[in-house]
């Protein structure tokens, strides 16, 4: 029996937790060289220097514990590593870049057409469409009601990313999940505030609900 391709291995959840830290170590690393790029200036506060490491960690720890040391736990822990780039740039910059967000389009698609049966694979695909058009028409809907802008673009190639990866029941659970998680953040802010004033990222909590989705998914 091999213990490092065993799902539940408390050895595989510690030594790819390891490996999660030297990730997020990574992807603060570029995030702060992408954020010089776009002329934007890298905040050195402890969540945001720890956070990508310390999330990272915590999540390749959760992945590795479930899936156990094989291809799929791989796979999966790069597209973690995608989300918590986007969780922690959004929160920091309010911005989902492009740089990072087309090539992971481009992984998830690859991903999903190989993982997908053959006469499927366009599942992944189809949803990614249909996911940035449904965001596309509640960013216009909110222009218009509100005249303001209650979803940003990134938020739209977001949500396609999130439907090329997830394909269609996962990422009507993701969307939930980071809906839910963001309207709960919100009324927080609201009660601490005292107002209803101020919006939110939303990229942040539709990268949970991804997360969530991911460790769930079989």
């Amino acid at each position: 029996m091999n213990v490092l391709s065993d799902a539940g291995s408390p050895l595989v959840a510690f030594i790819w937790a390891v490996v999660g830290f030297a990730g997020g170590w990574l992807v603060r690393w570029g995030s702060v060289k992408l954020a010089i790029l776009e002329e934007l200036e890298p905040g050195h506060k402890r969540w945001q220097v720890w956070g990508p490491p310390i999330v990272s960690a915590l999540v390749f720890a959760a992945f590795g514990f479930e899936l156990g040391l094989d291809w799929l736990l791989v796979v999966r822990s790069v597209f973690a590593l995608v989300l918590v780039q986007v969780m922690f740039f959004d929160f920091e910059h309010r911005l989902i870049l492009d740089r990072v967000i087309f090539p992971s389009m481009g992984l998830a698609l690859a991903y999903s057409v190989l993982t997908n049966p053959p006469n499927q694979w366009w599942y992944g695909l189809a949803t990614g469409i249909a996911a940035g058009l449904l965001f596309a028409l509640l960013a216009l809907a909110g222009a218009l009601i509100f005249k303001a802008e209650a979803l940003g673009f990134g938020d739209v190639k977001f949500a396609t990313f999130m439907g090329l990866l997830l394909g269609p029941l996962p990422t009507i659970q993701a969307l939930f999940y980071g809906v839910f998680i963001a309207g709960v953040v919100s009324i927080v802010i609201i009660i601490w505030r005292r107002s209803m004033k101020g919006t939110i990222a939303y990229g942040p909590y539709l990268a949970a609900g991804t997360l969530i989705v991911l460790y769930q998914m079989r």
